[in-house]
């Protein structure tokens, strides 16, 4: 049984998809950074940055942050989704979302949807930004079914991200390729059930 300390966002939904996908058995634990229970003294021992998602394997205390990291050492538990012929493509993409997608996508939710009137230059940079990653990632799969080319970690690390395409004022029309692998995924019985968690918010948007 494993642990998943979570809430609803993008790299929390990473998590709860990859044990779906993975038919791992879990309880998913609220962590409600809404009301700053990241910041909970119980919570900061199983994750010091004070972010979700955490897991903690209860059959051995093994206690893990990072969903990067928690995705990988799922994989490697179970044997799944990290194809070993194309091991480096999965990394190289996963590394690809933690370190450009998420993280400019995410200021793209700052300044276009919560603050749109604080800073023109902000919300220019980081809508340009976000336009040219989905670009990238269109590309990517003109050439590939899925972004590795078999449905990977990488995909369900880049997925939610890109379920956020209204806050981030992205058209998926404008990326054919985009729009075509989004809706294959959102399609899975276990990415409908792992986007839920750890509570039913809104139906997974559809562009």
């Amino acid at each position: 049984m494993i642990d998943l300390y979570t809430w609803t966002t993008p790299n929390g939904r990473k998590v709860s998809i990859a044990l779906e996908e993975m038919g791992l058995a879990y309880q998913a634990h609220s962590i409600d950074i809404g009301k700053d229970e990241q910041f909970t003294s119980d919570f900061l021992a199983i994750s010091p940055n004070n972010k979700i998602p955490a897991i903690v394997d209860r059959e051995t205390g093994f206690h893990l942050m990072e969903s990067g990291a928690i995705l990988l050492w799922l994989a490697e538990k179970t044997g799944r989704f990290l194809p070993q012929d194309s091991k480096w493509q999965v990394m190289e993409w996963l590394m690809w979302q933690m370190g450009g997608f998420g993280p400019m996508l995410g200021q793209a939710h700052h300044f276009l949807r919560y603050n749109p009137d604080v800073s023109d230059y902000a919300s220019e940079r980081y809508g340009t930004e976000a336009r040219r990653l989905y670009q990238v990632l269109d590309k990517r799969l003109s050439e590939n079914d899925f972004i590795a080319g078999t449905y990977s970690i990488a995909d369900m690390a880049v997925w939610p991200w890109v379920s956020r395409f209204e806050w981030q004022k992205i058209d998926l029309n404008a990326f054919p390729n985009v729009r075509e692998w989004y809706l294959k995924i959102a399609d899975r019985p276990a990415v409908q059930k792992g986007y839920d968690v750890p509570l039913v918010t809104n139906p997974i948007p559809m562009p």
